[in-house]
C-alpha cells in the first residue's frame, strides 16, 4: 500500500502505555521538578504546560520496563522546536545502562528528529529489532538547538504485545487438561 504517511500508524499498534511496569521505570539526568512522568503518564503527557527536562547537560537516559513482551513498531515525540530531541538511540532488552556505558553497545535502532517530528509524529523502528522487548532504554543524545537543557512534553510507545508470552496463561491452560 505505496503512498501512505508515515504519521498514519496501523490501527494493530496499540499505545504501549498500559503495559509499562511503572514500579521500574528509571530515567538519568532528569530535572526533579521536571521529571519523567511528565513526559510519559497519562494525562500528564498531554499537558504541553508539563514536560520532562535534563538536568546537569542535555542527555536523558531513560529505562522502561513492561509487564509483558511486547512488540515495538513506532515512537512519538513531542517537544520544542529548540529544546526538543534530536538524536534518539534506542535499546532492546539492554538493562543497566548508564551515561558511561551507552556507548559501549550498538543501538537496536537511531532516530533523528527534525523539529518536525516533534509535533508528535510517530517514527517508525526497525522492527526486526523489537519483536520480542521486555525493555526499552532510550538514550537522548542531544537536541535541536544543542543547548543545555532537553525538553520532552510526550513519549508514546507504539506496538503489540506478544500474547503467548504470559505464563500466567500457559500455567492455567496445562493445569486444565
Amino acid at each position: 500500500m505505496s503512498g501512505e504517511s508515515a504519521s498514519a500508524i496501523p490501527r494493530s499498534q496499540v499505545d504501549l502505555l498500559d503495559f509499562i511496569d511503572w514500579s521500574g521505570v528509571e530515567c538519568l539526568n532528569q530535572s526533579t521538578s521536571h521529571s519523567l512522568a511528565n513526559a510519559l503518564k497519562q494525562g500528564y503527557r498531554e499537558d504541553d504546560g508539563l514536560n520532562l527536562e535534563s538536568d546537569a547537560d542535555e542527555q536523558l537516559l531513560i529505562y522502561i520496563p513492561f509487564n509483558q513482551v511486547v512488540k515495538l513498531h513506532s515512537f512519538a515525540v513531542k517537544g520544542p522546536e529548540e529544546e526538543g530531541p534530536k538524536t534518539v538511540k534506542l535499546f532492546s532488552n539492554r538493562e543497566h545502562m548508564g551515561f558511561s556505558n551507552v556507548n559501549d553497545f550498538p543501538p537496536s535502532d537511531t532516530a533523528v528528529l527534525s523539529p518536525d517530528s516533534l509535533t508528535g509524529k510517530p517514527v517508525v523502528l526497525k522492527y526486526v529489532k523489537f519483536q520480542n522487548v521486555r525493555s526499552l532504554t532510550i538514550f537522548i543524545e542531544d537536541n535541536q538547538s544543542d543547548s543545555e537543557v532537553t525538553k520532552v512534553q510526550k513519549i508514546c510507545l507504539y506496538g503489540t504485545t506478544v500474547e503467548t508470552t504470559d505464563m500466567k496463561g500457559l500455567k492455567k491452560i496445562e493445569d486444565g487438561h
